[in-house]
């Protein structure tokens, strides 16, 4: 046991210090262990790796990031922007309130953090500049920012964790995620908002009443489509599955169709951009699946269960120590992989603790969040950097007062159920 779990670790870590592929590194991970074993690492873990990705909700995934795509070139970003410039643009600082209520707007219709840095970045950051804004500032903002679309739903990640723990509703999910993305992008305001005053940043124009009914007349069939995924799933209408399709075709008639912003000849390059991200992804969960299994039959989740119930039995501390491993895990790993890897072994110490799977996958999510934006793995913090031509050294320090929100909003997330478990009781799920 003691070398199984060795092995897993300290392979997986210098694989990742040599800059293997992180799917890669879990499979190579998982084979070795499989040998100390003694079963047959390659046909189990080939076995285990298609099994994985073999999940009809996991079909929900490729069309979400299609939608992602379209949305993000067919105009409804900008679109997005105009509205919350006319909502809060007024305040002082309100770019960055904007930005944050853009991205929380964006990310929560195209369900992908990535893209939400990638569209609302390259539009904001030049806005940003050229209003005096520190760039670096900025690009802390987006990159924290994007992160809220992974808690409002509809989410990939979310479906990723239904599937790993094989009994939670992606419903009941995505309702659970509302308030704790809305708790979050209240906080990283509230940090823009103290940044203003000690700065004293600038306030924008006043938005007259016929200005915000334009700007929300040219964004209300942007965010029709979130009504449209969320009402059809809570109604019974269709699963989750089959509004990722719904989502494809009503993002293909806004942006080819009715905006024209996104021309057919675009259509294979949007294509096959899709197909790779959805390659990584399932690659990722495939290798996760694997090591999963490994870690199952070599009883890793009840010796980590048994080690941190065995600390304390206090609910209270055992949660903190669960949400510091999370943040740790965060800063290296992906989100995929980590959701994957870490449900079965944190969810049973979760139940053990009578924490319902539904808040501890909310807990769960919002802890890898923060590691989006943390070096040496944070996707967003890379992104965001590339978008707006600087350095994560520089980055960094504007960074800090948006992680303490973060922290704060976890804190709030874990020890107060009703955030997560409020919507899902309303809506009977």
């Amino acid at each position: 046991m003691i070398e199984v779990i060795f092995v897993l670790v300290v392979v997986f870590m210098i694989l990742l210090v040599m800059n293997v592929p992180i799917a890669v590194a879990i499979a190579v991970a998982s084979m070795l262990a499989m040998l100390l074993e003694g079963y047959d690492s390659s046909l189990m873990v080939a076995s285990k790796m298609a099994n994985g990705i073999d999940s009809f909700a996991l079909l929900a995934i490729p069309f979400f990031i299609l939608s992602g795509v379209l949305m993000g070139r067919g105009g409804m970003a900008r679109r997005l922007m105009d509205l919350a410039a006319t909502l809060v643009g007024r305040f002082p600082g309100g770019l960055g309130y904007v930005n944050t209520l853009t991205c929380m707007l964006f990310g929560s219709i195209s369900g992908s953090a990535a893209a939400a840095v990638t569209s609302i970045g390259g539009f904001m950051l030049p806005e940003m500049k050229a209003k005096g804004y520190n760039n670096e500032f900025s690009v802390a903002i987006t990159t924290t920012a994007a992160t809220t679309g992974l808690l409002i739903p509809p989410s990939n990640i979310m479906i990723v964790y239904a599937v790993a723990s094989g009994s939670v509703s992606i419903a009941a999910m995505f309702m659970a995620g509302v308030l704790p993305g809305i708790l979050i992008g209240l906080l990283l305001m509230a940090v823009c908002f103290i940044i203003a005053k000690r700065t004293h940043l600038e306030a924008g124009d006043r938005s007259t009443i016929g200005e915000i009914w334009t700007a929300f007349r040219r964004a209300f069939f942007s965010m029709l489509l979130l009504v449209i995924v969320i009402g059809g799933i809570l109604k019974g209408v269709f699963t989750a599955t089959e509004a990722s399709a719904i989502a494809v075709a009503y993002a293909f008639m806004l942006s080819v169709v009715f905006y024209r912003e996104v021309k057919l000849t675009e259509l294979p390059e949007i294509l096959l951009q899709t197909g790779v991200t959805t390659a990584v992804i399932m690659l990722l969960i495939g290798a996760s699946s694997g090591m999963s299994w490994i870690m199952t039959i070599t009883n890793i989740p009840q010796t980590v269960s048994a080690t941190l119930l065995g600390l304390s039995d206090n609910p209270l501390v055992i949660m903190l120590m669960i949400n510091l491993l999370l943040l740790f895990v965060g800063t290296f790993m992906d989100m995929t992989p980590a959701v994957l890897i870490f449900t079965p072994i944190f969810l049973p110490i979760a139940e053990v603790l009578g924490i319902d799977p539904v808040h501890f996958g909310i807990i769960l999510i919002a802890n890898l969040c923060i590691g989006l934006c943390t070096p040496p793995v944070g996707t967003c913090l890379f992104l965001g950097c590339g978008v707006g031509k600087t350095t994560i050294a520089r980055v960094t320090p504007f960074m800090i007062p948006f992680f303490i929100a973060m922290f704060i909003g976890l804190m709030l997330i874990s020890y107060v159920p009703a955030l997560s478990m409020w919507l899902p009781r309303v809506f009977g799920l």
